[in-house]
């Protein structure tokens, strides 16, 4: 359980790397999931579904206003939970800042930045290749979440680009 709310129902790395059924103890009690706060957890499920190919997982509910106030979404192995905590909430967009970003590992992140883009993400950052060895790129959802998303490129790659750009810059002799 995470904030005392099962996410049975949704597929874990083990079920997707194995092709057996997961044991439901095993969901119940993942290491970390981050549980992020949305004003709109209905609108946050469909964009999370169109713009980064998020899937809805296990049950959903509503408060006594009739609201959507707790679902999860996966993403390969990830499992994301979201809730809305009440009226005197505000999201990262009417805050005026972001208090936290997620970084998700995907195989191709140019496909996948040509489908957020698509889907009306606000890109923070084109795709480009770290020094780190990642290419990503980053997005931010209609309540201001931002999201990050990379794949690991060759390792050579990476080292030629991080040798480029730490060479002094020739001056011209006068």
């Amino acid at each position: 359980m995470a904030l005392g709310v099962p996410i049975t129902g949704c597929h874990t790395a083990i079920q997707l790397r194995f092709g057996d059924q997961a044991d439901p103890e095993e969901i119940e009690h993942m290491t970390i999931t981050p549980y992020l706060l949305y004003e709109d957890v209905s609108g946050a499920l469909r964009f999370l579904s169109k713009a980064f190919g998020f899937r809805k997982c296990g049950a959903s509910m509503k408060g006594p206003d009739g609201k959507l106030n707790h679902a999860a979404m996966q993403f390969r192995d990830g499992i994301v939970m979201m809730g809305y905590p009440g009226q005197k909430y505000k999201n990262p967009k009417r805050l005026g800042q972001s208090t936290q970003s997620l970084y998700v590992i995907v195989d191709d992140v140019d496909k996948h930045f040509a489908r957020a883009r698509k889907a009306g993400a606000m890109i923070l950052e084109e795709p480009q290749n770290t020094f780190y060895g990642h290419r990503r790129y980053g997005a931010e959802d209609p309540e201001g979440h931002q999201w990050y998303f990379a794949q690991e490129i060759k390792a050579g790659a990476a080292r030629k680009r991080t040798a480029r750009n730490s060479k002094p810059a020739r001056s011209k002799a006068s």
